[in-house]
């Protein structure tokens, strides 16, 4: 699975004009009818086999009238879910997203939405006062009334939540603030009345204590299956009980067969969330994270290993990815600050094993994410709360041609990177199914090798059988020397290392020394390298 996360408020959105804090007639906003034949021809043809539709749901926002007191941003947080059984109206309509399911689908491939089960939108439909939890007596009290009076109060507060919290509440001063009683309690676990204004203020908690609770959310997944979506990923699926995903899956099951990912942070949920059903679950923690602190932090390249020793053989079931929407942008200045510095990781997160590997709209474009744009602020992360557009991403997108027609010649490298790497991954059993081997161990310091920067190891399937050398020294090219020892050949059916499909990315040539073999050089679009001794 090669998954191109794709939130259609951006991805589709051609207009160029900005303005901060800006409206969706302003600064624009994408539409399912942008993301037609030709969009997905591109998007099919740069190598991805399942687009996640991201923020399709109707949620709190300025255009459905949500009370400002409980908006993040004009736009709203996706994630604060007005109506589960409806589109984002700003999108469209019910009918032009089924017709995009459509058009997906006969390009051959597969639909992913989210599904939001534990929180949602404090202005809510089709819900009962039983599917809550409350703070008896007590009113809500939003963050974005409070008063503000002493400098300390901004300590420790984000951009965002400075700046939400100095915001007027409302642009029509009249407008009363907006009141609750009793107060919900704030769906990330606040059970107070007053949410600070880093809290999650725009949404309620959902009470899993009520079985009515638990048989809503089933209907709100069939009623999407029966939409023709494929899968779904589950936001903040570990604040939710896994009594409840051990049902839900077994009784949606009954009737459908949907890829299920969670969104999990704790890894010692890893197996149960497993056991209950789901097919994968994010990698956030463990290689994310371990990337992260190599590319931007000097770690040694050799603490990966200690990814796939944690993970106890669940690797095939964890979601790689370097960027989402929750994530920094690679080529921001806040996060690695240049898209070609960040590739090492990418290709690794997109090689190690066979699970699924992500994209998100703007990656393979270079997407930086630079400046302020309303309520997110200038925080390296494209908004997800504002209307706004992706510059870099509308170069490759060209007023709706997806010919690259406005990427200068370091942009079409980038994206031609990425069109290699996932292209790789979809013609290579030994990725797909193939097993893996760690060479780290049988590389120390004392050898040609450098584990302060350079990562390798293998791939193979019965067929095929793939080297793959990884160099995390941004400023230096490395002549490595890489021990395969015989244990790993005989696993790989072989005797001597004298054969390896090769391939490229980066540069134009490749140099590799493999045991006595000598010294070969090919072009980039070359797909096999034969040692001979």
């Amino acid at each position: 699975m090669n998954i191109y996360q794709l939130f259609p408020r951006l991805f589709g959105n051609k207009q160029t004009d900005f303005h901060i804090d800006g409206s969706k007639t302003e600064n624009g906003c994408g539409t399912f009818n942008d993301i037609d034949d030709t969009a997905l021809d591109a998007i099919k043809d740069l190598g991805f086999t399942h687009i996640w539709l991201t923020g399709i749901l109707k949620h709190a926002s300025e255009s459905i009238g949500t009370h400002p007191d409980i908006t993040k941003g004009r736009a709203g947080s996706p994630y604060a879910v007005n109506d589960y059984h409806a589109v984002d109206p700003d999108l469209g309509t019910m009918a032009d997203f089924e017709h995009l399911v459509d058009r997906i689908h006969a390009k051959g491939m597969k639909v992913i939405i989210d599904f939001i089960p534990n929180h949602l939108a404090r202005q809510n439909k089709g819900f009962d006062p039983c599917n809550f939890y409350y703070c008896d007596g007590q009113a809500f009290v939003s963050p974005r009334i409070m008063n503000v009076c002493h400098s300390e109060s901004f300590e420790g507060m984000s951009y965002r939540a400075f700046k939400a919290s100095v915001s007027m509440p409302s642009k029509d001063e009249a407008q009363q603030p907006y009141e609750e009683f009793p107060a919900k309690a704030t769906g990330n676990n606040v059970f107070a009345p007053n949410p600070s204004i880093n809290d999650w203020y725009d949404t309620v908690k959902l009470n899993y204590d009520e079985h009515d609770t638990w048989e809503k959310m089933l209907e709100i997944l069939r009623f999407w299956c029966g939409k023709c979506v494929d899968g779904f990923r589950v936001d903040m699926a570990e604040m939710v009980p896994v009594a409840f995903w051990q049902w839900v899956i077994a009784e949606l099951r009954k009737d459908y067969q949907p890829v299920m990912i969670a969104e999990i942070y704790q890894p010692d949920l890893y197996q149960p969330f497993l056991d209950a059903g789901f097919d994968y679950l994010y990698d956030k923690v463990g290689l994310y994270n371990t990337l992260e602190r190599v590319l931007c932090e000097g770690h040694e390249a050799k603490e990966i290993s200690q990814v796939w020793k944690d993970l106890h053989e669940m690797d095939a079931h964890m979601l790689r990815f370097m960027e989402n929407h929750d994530e920094k942008r690679l080529a921001s200045p806040r996060f690695v600050g240049d898209a070609f510095a960040a590739l090492p990781a990418v290709s690794l997160s997109a090689l190690m094993n066979t699970g699924p590997f992500m994209v998100y709209n703007g990656q393979e474009s270079g997407e930086d994410a630079v400046g302020e744009v309303g309520y997110s602020g200038d925080d390296g992360r494209t908004s997800i709360f504002d209307y706004c557009h992706m510059p870099q991403h509308q170069k490759w997108m060209n007023g709706g041609k997806f010919d690259g027609g406005g990427f200068d010649e370091s942009q079409k490298k980038l994206f031609g990177y990425y069109y290699h790497l996932l292209h790789f991954r979809n013609e290579h059993s030994a990725i797909s199914e193939g097993k893996f081997y760690d060479l780290m161990w049988c590389n120390p310091w004392y050898t040609n090798f450098d584990p302060q920067f350079v990562y390798a190891f293998l791939r193979y399937s019965e067929s095929e059988r793939l080297l793959v050398v990884v160099n995390f020294n941004r400023n230096e090219a490395r002549d490595v020397e890489v021990k395969i020892p015989h244990d790993a050949l005989a696993l790989m059916g072989k005797r001597k290392a004298n054969e390896f499909d090769m391939n490229d990315f980066a540069s134009e040539t490749i140099h590799v020394h493999l045991a006595t073999s000598e010294t070969k050089i090919i072009d980039l679009d070359s797909r096999k390298i034969v040692f001979e001794n």
